[in-house]
């Protein structure tokens, strides 16, 4: 037996060990492992605003807590507008409910020659008690589990919430304790990358935060001008959800105010979809290259692939960072990535030619070509 075999079983054993232990860990930790990385993705985003408030000689963590107390109430803002839409609707559903049904019942007696009525549907619900007392078991569990789920996920949001503050209040105590452990060739390039992180992940932010507050305005000037219902809620549901889901979600932002519109007049639903259609094309061509340019500027189609393959890595996690992460990592790569200039081909074109026009005019008397009133060219 060579005398290296043994060591190398041993090896490929140990190996093979450490790998399921580690594939164990991940899976119970990955969980927390993306509350990390989320937390890590907010914290750079407003360490921009904790600098410049720690730069006029406050002290990071106060300047951390006022960042947070001026984000959570601007997002409690946004909730409870959009919450009180989501109530004054259920409520006026559940008021209603009784006339669409009957409206439903009338119309599949017409339909059907049927003979249905309220009463005759109560008593074959409510005929066993054995029923009743399934749909109080069922309503007891999902009441139950939604409790559970609400725990859990303020929970995890108090997690989310404890590291970004951390994160941020100690940002440079943190960045030295990594450059610690690394040699000084490395140490400026993990603070480089650290740089860019920051700078791409707050400007894709307070330029997504920008526009969705262009949109919000523009739409709630527009819902008050057809009379629309709910508008300002309407209005910061457009902003957000246009702004923050990628490519389409101005359109799937578009879909609830004009469901909305729907139930008062189809024609001011249409209104809404046309509307925003022609908004997409104004933030398209105008509002967002003027912003993000010296912010986030990649190409769409990058964006919209990296969205969907963070969405397919990490869920809605990593469709949220995907973009800033994408241009993290393609501003630090152009540093170390190396081009040349490119042979001239009809393939590759320097510059996108125009189609030339072709000019209409009277041909020259000897009809050899236009001409200029009669004159020779």
């Amino acid at each position: 037996m060579p005398p290296w075999l043994p060591r190398a079983v041993l090896l490929v054993f140990a190996t093979f060990i450490g790998f399921l232990l580690l594939r164990w860990a991940f899976g119970h930790l990955r969980g927390f492992l993306t509350d990390l990385l989320i937390a890590l993705f907010l914290s750079l985003a407003i360490e921009p605003a904790v600098d410049r408030l720690a730069r006029r000689g406050m002290r990071r963590g106060v300047a951390t807590g006022i960042v947070f107390v001026v984000v959570l109430i601007a997002f409690a803002g946004i909730i409870a507008a959009i919450g009180s839409l989501l109530v004054d609707q259920v409520v006026e559903l559940a008021h209603d409910l009784p006339d669409h049904i009957q409206s439903l019942l009338d119309w599949i007696n017409k339909r059907f020659d049927a003979e249905l009525t309220m009463e005759k549907i109560q008593g074959g619900l409510f005929k066993d008690s054995n029923t009743v007392q399934g749909y109080a078991e069922t309503i007891a569990d999902n009441a139950l589990g939604l409790g559970a789920a609400i725990v859990g996920g303020l929970f995890e949001l108090f997690t989310i919430g404890l590291f970004t503050f951390y994160f941020a209040a100690e940002g440079p105590r943190v960045r030295r304790a990594l450059c610690s452990l690394l040699p000084p060739t490395r140490q400026a390039e993990v603070l480089r990358a650290w740089e860019i992180a920051i700078d791409k992940t707050g400007g894709y932010l307070y330029s997504r935060a920008l526009m969705a507050l262009v949109s919000a305005v523009a739409h709630y000037i527009f819902f008050l001008a057809i009379g629309l219902d709910y508008a300002i809620a309407l209005a910061m549901w457009v902003g957000l959800i246009s702004q923050f889901i990628p490519t389409v979600g101005t359109y799937l932002a578009a879909a609830l105010p004009a469901i909305v519109a729907l139930t008062e007049s189809p024609v001011d639903a249409l209104w809404v979809i046309v509307f925003a259609t022609a908004y997409q094309q104004f933030e398209n061509y105008l509002l967002h290259p003027r912003i993000t340019s010296m912010t986030v500027d990649i190409h769409p189609a990058v964006a919209f692939g990296s969205v969907i393959a963070g969405a397919a890595l990490l869920g809605p996690t990593g469709a949220l960072i995907a973009i800033p992460a994408t241009a993290t990592a393609t501003a630090f790569s152009s540093t170390y990535v190396r081009r040349y200039a490119v042979t001239e081909h009809p393939l590759a074109p320097a510059h996108q030619e125009r189609p030339k026009r072709r000019r209409l005019g009277r041909k020259r008397p000897d009809g050899s070509g236009p001409g200029r009133g009669g004159e020779d060219g």
